[in-house]
């Protein structure tokens, strides 16, 4: 088996410590098996992918499974608890999980993550804090001074700070009850498990990546995010979070021992009017995090009330608006809201619902404040509401609940309208103040940012997406020589596409064309390259040429390409140039060859009937654009009824095991019987994956069909003319055999003028080839000679030139491809007559 380069990857787990991961999706099935789950249990993942998670637990622990379903069915996103598991050798093992439900980004359905740490480090020292039983102080004992030490431990233990200590392998060690009560988990659920896994968060990636830092360094480091929440719905909900900072643990020698994370206490222990001042600094930290319009809408309202206003709701201007926001909104304008909050259960006070629209006229406090563009105050004392809730009905909401203070907030950001929030007090009775106005235009800025860049990311990832689904084949072609089946697996970017590419190309003669590619990067720039290079190769495939001749050319045009970028994005962008890998096969169901080259890309996989698996042995050309360098194909025979294997490196770089681990698990499950192709596909994708990948992966898989030798008839001819008039005769016979008798008239002809060229301006020997599958019938001559014939228009005076726009006339394609030993040319038809030999 060939060895490909292994990718750097995580440093491994240390000695005495695993993390166990899985996933299941909202059925209970389950999709992912880590390598840590694969050693606690002794499942291979093959074994539970796609099977019932039920199945993993004892007899006597449905009790926790049905607490824990009841929790997802309460619309939870979290739970933890100990459960017993059933090892595969009947063992009960009981551990303490964690799980969190997460919706991944594309639109995927939800899943639940299951976690646990095994064969945790040594626990942090056992201390007694005063208060419990043991403890100095407690009655019915003498009461004993404190040591140092004692109190050192203590300090820790009941700072009102959050504390906690993590090893030089990220793996918490200790935490204090600040850190508890903030994540809603015991120091013990906690231990051994890294920040990601404590609190799946985009903010917790950060952390531990300034913790590596840290490590690497020794230098103390500050993060601007704030530590998340592990549990929604917990009381220490988003808008407490934190600000962390990270400080290297070292020990009497100077070494570096660890890692202590500090957060202090947010606005609990504040009087209230610095509870305002924090308001922003707080919701900031959620408001404007997500690419979710609604979420970060949701999330506005959330941190405004109760704390702000006892009622908020944000209305926002239809997307194509926002041109026309550019500068203020006058008249009356119509919204859509897009999220409500109210202090009172369902938020009532308002009949507009979410989703719903509703048009404000211009007397309107909302259409006053987004012609003028700034925030303002009104009491329902003044002239402005009187004369909105008299005039309007849709604003009789705010007399009946009793409104009596109201304020009205452009969201504006980069010089464009979005929209306006409300903020109303009707439970509070004292009035807003500019002090809250104030704070509500912070806010409010800080959602405007998030919810314009959202628009932004929905809109580019739209396009993106658009122009993927365009380059990418929307249907395989019809063909006899191969039955393909394919798959394309994005990872979980931002960026939502990439320059993964397939492609299956019909030749002459029969033959097919396989194509993998795969364009370094994500985004629009890798689509577009990865649109070009594929029409490139179908141009290429089209003049018939041979696997190192295709890739020669298109390594020419990858330096074109990256020469064009150097030039339009300086010389920085364009020096590093494109990456791109390429893999070409051509297989010939006539000869049973299947000719491939590649250019740095991996090599294919085989497994033929006798369930034998191997990687063909393609010569390992360079990447595509370092130009000078050669590439080289070569031919393999294949039994009739092998599958082919084409896969772009995103499938063989997986987190959680090694490349060549990748490939015996991919080639385990290509040998496996499946009755269908795309059961493989499937197959190996589950075998390889155990999460969602961090590259995109495109697989296309064939199995080889051949064509009989009754199907395929041939006669080599003498270059004399005389021979044409029996090569005639030669096509007439054999359509008689297959029963196309209908066809002979235009073969007839065809046949002539082909073999009367190759007499008059080709070279000896001189061969008819005539193939027949399905509705095709195909006709080749062949001789020694390169030169291409061309069609040309003769003058009424001359003998000949009429040929072969004859052929072009009479055929559905014809063209010619240049052999080793010469050309030939071709002409193809495509019969009404059912085939008479279909199902012999």
């Amino acid at each position: 088996m060939e060895h490909l380069p292994t990718p750097p990857d995580e440093p491994p787990e240390p000695p005495g410590t695993a993390t166990v991961t899985a996933t299941v999706d909202e059925h209970g099935i389950v999709t992912g098996w880590s390598e840590g789950a694969r050693r606690l249990l002794g499942y291979e993942p093959s074994q539970i992918i796609g099977r019932p998670a039920a199945r993993l637990l004892a007899d006597d622990t449905g009790e926790a499974a049905r607490r824990a379903a009841g929790h997802q069915a309460a619309g939870k996103d979290q739970w933890n608890g100990t459960v017993v598991l059933r090892h595969q050798d009947g063992r009960h093992l009981e551990q303490h999980l964690l799980a969190y439900r997460r919706t991944p980004t594309g639109g995927a359905a939800a899943e639940w993550r299951l976690l646990c740490a095994v064969t945790s480090p040594p626990p942090h020292p056992e201390s007694r804090p005063p208060g419990t039983p043991g403890a100095p102080g407690e009655r019915g004992q003498q009461e004993e001074p404190a040591g140092p030490r004692e109190l050192k431990e203590w300090a820790f233990a009941q700072s009102p700070c959050i504390l906690a200590v993590f090893g030089t392998d990220l793996r918490l060690i200790a935490a204090n009850t600040g850190m508890e009560r903030a994540l809603s988990l015991t120091e013990a659920e906690m231990r051994g498990l890294r920040m990601v896994d404590i609190a799946p968060h985009p903010v917790s990636e950060e952390i531990q990546a300034r913790m590596r830092r840290v490590l690497q360094d020794g230098e103390p480091r500050w993060s601007e995010a704030f530590l998340p929440a592990a549990r929604a719905g917990c009381a220490d909900g988003p808008e407490s979070g934190r600000p962390v900072s990270l400080t290297a643990l070292r020990d009497g020698a100077g070494r570096l021992r660890g890692v202590c994370l500090t957060a202090y206490q947010g606005h609990e222990e504040r009087p209230e009017g610095e509870q305002r001042v924090l308001l922003p600094d707080e919701a900031g930290a959620a408001a404007g995090t997500s690419p979710d319009i609604a979420r970060t809408a949701q999330e506005l309202t959330d941190a405004a009330v109760p704390r702000l206003a006892d009622f908020a709701a944000l209305d926002l201007l239809p997307a194509r608006g926002e041109e026309a926001g550019a500068g203020a909104v006058a008249g009356p304008v119509t919204l859509r809201r897009a999220a409500v909050r109210s202090v009172l259960e369902k938020g009532p006070e308002s009949p507009v619902a979410v989703g719903n629209s509703s048009t404000y006229p211009a007397l309107s406090p909302v259409a006053e404040c987004l012609a003028k563009g700034r925030g303002a105050l009104y009491e329902m004392t003044g002239p402005a509401l009187a004369r909105w809730t008299g005039e309007d009905p849709e604003a009789a909401w705010i007399r009946e609940w009793g409104t009596h203070s109201l304020m009205v907030v452009p969201l504006r950001t980069r010089g464009t309208t979005l929209g306006a929030a409300l903020f109303g007090r009707h439970h509070n009775p004292a009035p807003f103040t500019r002090q809250d106005l104030q704070l509500a235009e912070e806010l409010t800025a800080r959602a405007a940012l998030g919810i314009h860049n959202a628009r932004h990311y929905t809109r580019e990832h739209t396009t993106t997406m658009t122009l993927q689904r365009s380059l990418l084949p929307q249907a395989l072609p019809d063909q006899a020589a191969l039955e393909i089946a394919s798959r394309y697996l994005p990872a979980d970017t931002l960026a939502g596409v990439s320059g993964d590419w397939f492609d299956v190309i019909p030749l002459s003669g029969a033959r097919v064309a396989l194509v993998v590619g795969d364009v370094v990067g994500h985004g629009i720039r890798a689509s577009a390259t990865m649109g070009r290079l594929r029409t490139a190769v179908r141009t290429l495939a089209d003049v018939d040429l041979p696997p190192d001749e295709l890739l020669t050319h298109l390594d020419d045009l990858v330096i074109h390409l990256s020469a064009d970028e150097a030039t339009t994005e300086g010389a920085a962008e364009g020096a590093a140039g494109i990456g791109v890998t390429c893999l070409y096969a051509v297989y010939d169901p006539v000869t049973r060859c299947c000719t491939h080259a590649r250019a740095g890309h991996p090599p294919p996989a085989v497994v033929t009937p006798d369930a034998a698996a191997h990687l063909l042995d393609t010569p390992a050309g360079p990447p595509l654009g370092l130009g000078g360098l050669p590439f080289e194909a070569t031919e393999t025979e294949l039994p009739e009824g092998s599958l082919l294997a084409l896969y772009t490196d995103g499938l063989l770089e997986p987190r959680d095991h090694d490349i060549d681990e990748a490939l015996d698990k991919m080639l385990a499950a290509l040998v496996r019987p499946a009755h269908t192709l795309d059961t493989v596909c499937d197959r190996v994708l589950t075998a390889t994956l155990t999460h969602r990948p961090d590259d995109d992966i495109a697989l296309l898989i064939a199995r080889t069909h051949a064509l009989s030798a009754d199907r395929v008839a041939s006669w080599d001819l003498p270059p004399d003319p005389a021979v044409v008039a029996p090569a005639r005769q030669h096509a007439t016979d054999q359509l008689t055999t297959w029963g196309l008798t209908r066809a002979a008239f235009i073969t007839e002809l065809v046949v002539s003028e082909l073999v009367t060229n190759a007499i008059r301006y080709g070279k000896p020997p001189i061969q008819l080839r005539m193939i027949h599958h399905n509705t095709t019938l195909i006709c080749e001559v062949s001789d020694t000679s390169s030169t291409t014939p061309h069609m040309r228009r003769a003058r009424s005076h001359d003998e000949g030139g009429r040929g072969l726009l004859l052929v072009a006339q009479l055929a559905d394609h014809w063209g010619t491809r240049h052999t080793p030993t010469g050309k030939t040319v071709w002409a193809e038809q495509t019969l009404t007559t059912p085939d008479p030999w279909a199902g012999a």
